[in-house]
Order: C-alpha cells, then structure tokens, then sequence
C-alpha cells in the first residue's frame, strides 16, 4: 500500500499535504490549549480576532500568486524561476503591508470591538502577523508546484513546534495578555520563512536567487492571475476567514474564544479537501498530469476525513473539554454542525479544483460566489438570534447549496452533453467528410492550363490518302 501511494503522485503529494495540515494541527491544539488554561478568555478572543483579521487581510492582499507559481514554475529555467518567486513574494507582501495599514484606519471605525487595533502596538501586530501569513502560504505554493510537499510538511512542522515553544517561553516568563499569544503566533513564521529562502529554496531549485529585478516584466501576469484565480479564491476562502471576524463584531471577543475553538478543531476536516484540491490542480498543470482524475481524488478525500468526521461528531464535546469545561459547553452544538458541513464542502472544493483544470474559470467564481453571499448573509444576520451556532447553520446552507449546484451542472451534463458522441458541439451541424478529389487530367505540354490532346499513337501504318499516289509526287 504504501509503496503504491509512493508511486503514484496525486496520492503521494496529497498525503503529504494533509500530513502537514493534520501535523500543523495538532500542534496547534497543545498551542491553543495552553493558551485557553494560561490565559482568560478575553485575551483569547482578542488574539483569535487579531489572528483572523491578518488572515482576512492576506487572503485579499496575496494576488493569487499561488496558483500563479503552479501553473508557470514548473519547467521554468533558473533564471526565470528565480525572478517568478521573488517578484511574487515582494509584490505579495508589499500589497499585504499595504492592506494592514488599511485594514487598521477601517476596522476600529467600523467596530468599536476592534478599537484594540488603533494603537501602534496594535498596527505592528496586524501588519507583521499578516506578511508572515502571506509569504508562508505563498512558499507552500512554490513547493506544491513542484509536486515537493515533503518540503512543505517539515517547514509546517518547524513552524507549529516553534510557536508552542515561544507560547510556553512567554507564559512561563508571567506574560498573560493577548499580545503573547500574537507573538508566540507570528515570530516563529518570520523565523522559518528566513530560513525557507536561504536554505530550502537553493535546494529546491538550483540557481535560485532572490533579487528585486524583473517585477516589471511580472506584473502583467500579475494582472492575469488578479483577475482570474485570485478572486475565485478570495470567494472561496474568503467566509472561512471572515466568520471569527464577524462573530466579534456582531457577539464580541468572549463570544468569538468559543466560536474559534470549535472551528478551529472542525478546522482538520475543511483542510483535506483543499489538500487534495490542490494536488489535483498541480498534477493536472504538470505534463502528463491528465492521469489525475476526479474520482481519484474524491476516493481519498473520503478515505482520509471518514474516521476522524465520525471521531469528532461523536466525541467533539469531549475533545473541547481539554481547552476548558467552558468552550465544551460553548462549542459542542457548534462543532457537530461544522463536522456535517465537511461533506458538501469536500464537494465543491473538488468540483472547483477539476474545472480549474479545464480553464473553466467563471463557472469557479460563479459558484463560490454563491456559497460565499449565502454564508455571509446568513451569519450576519442570524448571529443576534441564534449566537455562535448562527455561523455554523449558515456554513452548512452555502456549502449544500454550492453542492446541489455541482450535482445539478452534472446531472444537466449528463443528460445534455456539450458535445456529441464525434466529438462536435452540440447545436451545430456535423462537418461533411471530405470528398477525395478527382485525379487532374494530363495538362498540355505547351499550352497550359488546358488538358492534352488526345492524339493517335504513331506506331500504326499512315493512311492511304497521306501517300504520294505517283513518282510526279517527289522533289527532283
């Protein structure tokens, strides 16, 4: 089995992704769960909707420049590739910083829940926690193009044993506010992303060199992939990271401690299907990719999230009890109406993926706008009425609804297919076979463009009328 998983690409960089999702993530519960007995909930709230924020900003401010690096890193000369990750990283991150610094002029007015924000201390955090956010995700592209996700699972690994270890430094040393939790959060990230490109980077790719030259000559792809995947993602991602953002706005920062906990533990299964979403996208852009098939990719989405889907609706409530008696009692509804959302968000997270692959962009975003809008909506305004559950219910309606759409487009393929069994497209005519041409006739030798003559043969005996009849007939 395991030599089977290691021949085959989409399987093997697959697992390896959601090895360091998993990996990251059990780290990150001893993180949290350090920070929710050493801490009160207060400052957990504060520092989950500070952490939120970043990754809102990110998410609007990375450009798309991930799948931009999958789809043009692979095969790309040293000198080119070098120029693609480096333009792509200080574009990303200098949009990044720019949207933090937005991001706080904005949020403090707009929620007085978010007033942490104004001071400096505040704009440092957002705008450092943010860029880290950034060029983190955008290294993991450069090592998903690659089909390399070993090398992102150790960097991952190294990032999440890192934060719990700064975490327990600042806590033991008698830090007890939310800006310890921000630093443990974000000082390993700029750490590892240092080191990722001096050391990871050259190895990957020999000859790789970061320089600032050639942004000019990127920015035109910059521009493609702004307007083609990026906003497909920022649709797709975008209710996941705005949802801790909202519920502080709406409920306030205890509220949201509770809120982020279940989600976070719900947090394990939303991440295999992008993982594998992903890894399909890079198999199929590589050559020869075509091998990577959807019904592949569904069979270890559900082989991977059936046990722990099943683990955590039946234990959830359990599970939460090791933050604190508290966020079970908070969270437990909560964290098995997310656990029934896996399943329809698998779906439409692989539906996007395989029409990404067939350049079907505007279906993509269609699709994640709807899911998108349907969320939003629905937690704005339930979260007054229902409390942190709001969010949940809302979820599950805008990943059903994004479901039952794939299923409607595939039924509707299915029954009126785009293109007949020959191959053409339906509501035109079949083109006529061509008609073998007639063989040209002989052309005459002098004049042209006109057939031969077809004059007698000279091997036959003249006729009598063309013989001198008598001797007169002769020159003397």
């Amino acid at each position: 089995m395991l030599a089977r998983v290691g021949r085959d690409s989409l399987a093997r960089n697959s697992v390896l992704i959601m090895l360091s999702t998993v990996g990251t993530s059990g780290l990150g519960y001893l993180y949290w769960m350090i920070a929710a007995r050493e801490l009160p909930r207060s400052a957990i709230g504060t520092a989950t909707a500070l952490i939120s924020a970043a990754t809102v900003v990110s998410m609007v401010a990375n450009l798309g420049l991930g799948h931009m690096f999958i789809q043009r890193l692979p095969g790309a000369p040293a000198a080119t590739w070098s120029r693609i990750v480096s333009a792509g990283l200080l574009l990303g991150c200098a949009a990044t910083a720019a949207a933090s610094l937005a991001a706080v002029l904005v949020l403090p007015r707009v929620a007085a829940n978010f007033g942490f924000l104004a001071g400096p201390a505040g704009t440092a955090a957002l705008v450092a926690t943010a860029v880290a956010l950034t060029a983190s995700m955008l290294l993991d592209y450069v090592f998903v193009a690659h089909r390399a996700s070993q090398g992102m699972l150790w960097r991952n690994l190294t990032l999440a044993g890192g934060k719990l270890v700064v975490l327990v430094g600042l806590t033991a040393a008698g830090l007890g506010s939310a800006w310890a939790v921000v630093v443990a959060w974000t000082l390993p990230s700029l750490a590892v992303t240092a080191y990722t490109l001096r050391r990871s980077l050259p190895r990957l790719r020999p000859g790789y060199r970061l320089a600032g030259a050639g942004l000019g000559a990127e920015l035109q792809y910059v521009r493609g992939s702004l307007t083609g995947h990026h906003l497909i993602n920022l649709a797709q991602a975008g209710p996941s990271a705005l949802l801790p953002v909202l519920v502080t706005a709406r409920l306030g920062a205890a509220d949201n401690a509770h809120f982020y906990m279940a989600w976070m533990t719900a947090s394990v299964l939303f991440m295999v299907s992008p993982a594998v979403a992903s890894a399909l996208y890079a198999e199929r852009t590589n050559a020869g990719g075509r091998s990577a098939s959807l019904p592949r990719a569904a069979l270890v989405v559900l082989v991977v999230i059936g046990a722990p889907a099943t683990g955590l609706f039946l234990a959830g409530g359990w599970i939460l009890t090791l933050f604190s008696p508290a966020y079970a009692a908070g969270g437990a509804t909560l964290l098995k109406i997310l656990v029934l959302a896996a399943v329809p968000d698998a779906i439409t997270n692989l539906a996007v993926a395989h029409w990404r692959s067939q350049t079907a962009l505007r279906r993509c975003l269609r699709l994640n706008l709807l899911m998108a809008a349907t969320c939003l909506t629905l937690t704005w305004l339930w979260l007054p009425r229902f409390g942190i559950e709001a969010a949940g219910y809302a979820w599950l309606t805008g990943q059903s609804l994004g479901a039952l759409a794939v299923a409607v487009h595939a039924l509707h393929g299915r029954l009126w297919p785009v293109t007949r069994e020959d191959g053409t497209p339906r509501g035109r005519s079949a083109p006529r076979p061509r008609q073998p041409r007639a063989a040209r006739p002989p052309q005459h030798p002098i004049v042209r463009g006109r057939p031969a003559m077809p004059f007698p043969s000279r091997n036959r005996r003249p006729s009598p009328h063309s013989r001198p009849r008598s001797r007169s007939w002769r020159a003397p």
